[in-house]
C-alpha cells in the first residue's frame, strides 16, 4: 500500500473517512471530477424545486420544465440554434425567477475545471467559481455547489497533478 500515491474516489464523507484510515499517505482525487456530476444533480434539484413551487406538483409530460430536462442536461456548445431556442422558450414559460437558468449557467463552467492542464490554474478557477456561486442572489442549489467545490478544491487540484493532460470526457 505504500506505493499508492494517488487514489480516485467518490468524495462523500464516508468514503473519505475510510480512505483516510486505510491509505493515509495517498492523495485523494475525485472520480471523473465528481464536481461535474454534482453540478448536474444540483441543476436537476433546482429544476424539480422550481417545478414544485410554480405548479405545486411533480413534473408531468406537458410541463415546460419537465420537457426541458434533456436540454438542460446537454452541454451548451452541443445545442444547435433550434435547441437553444427551444430551451429559452421552455425556461421563459416556466422559470419566472430565472433560478433554473442560473443553475444551468453555473453548471457550464464546472465542466471546464478539468480542461485546465495546471493544478494551480484549476485551483484559482475553483476559488473564483466558489466566489461567484455563493452570492445571496444565487439559488440555494448553486450556493450548495459552490460550497462543495470549495470543500473539494485540494482534491480537484490533486486530480490535475495525477492526470496532467485534459481528458476527452471533460468536453461532454
Amino acid at each position: 500500500m505504500e506505493a499508492v500515491r494517488f487514489a480516485t474516489l467518490d468524495l462523500s464523507g464516508t468514503y473519505k473517512a475510510v480512505f483516510d484510515a486505510a491509505v493515509p499517505h495517498a492523495t485523494q482525487t475525485p472520480t471523473r471530477p465528481r464536481s461535474f456530476k454534482h453540478a448536474t444533480s444540483q441543476l436537476e434539484e433546482c429544476r424539480r424545486r422550481a417545478q414544485q413551487e410554480l405548479l405545486g406538483h411533480r413534473g408531468r409530460k406537458g410541463d415546460p420544465l419537465f420537457r426541458a430536462r434533456r436540454l438542460l442536461a446537454t452541454a451548451h456548445e452541443r445545442l444547435d440554434d433550434r435547441g437553444n431556442e427551444k430551451l429559452a422558450g421552455l425556461l421563459e414559460a416556466s422559470d419566472p425567477k430565472g433560478e433554473v437558468r442560473m443553475s444551468w449557467l453555473a453548471r457550464e463552467p464546472v465542466r471546464e475545471i478539468c480542461s485546465h492542464g495546471d493544478a494551480d490554474v484549476a485551483l484559482t478557477f475553483v476559488d473564483e467559481l466558489f466566489s461567484d456561486m455563493t452570492g445571496t442572489d444565487m439559488p440555494p442549489e448553486v450556493r450548495s455547489l459552490g460550497r462543495a467545490l470549495r470543500r473539494w478544491r485540494l482534491e480537484i487540484a490533486a486530480w490535475h497533478k495525477a492526470r496532467p493532460r485534459p481528458r476527452k470526457w471533460c468536453t461532454s
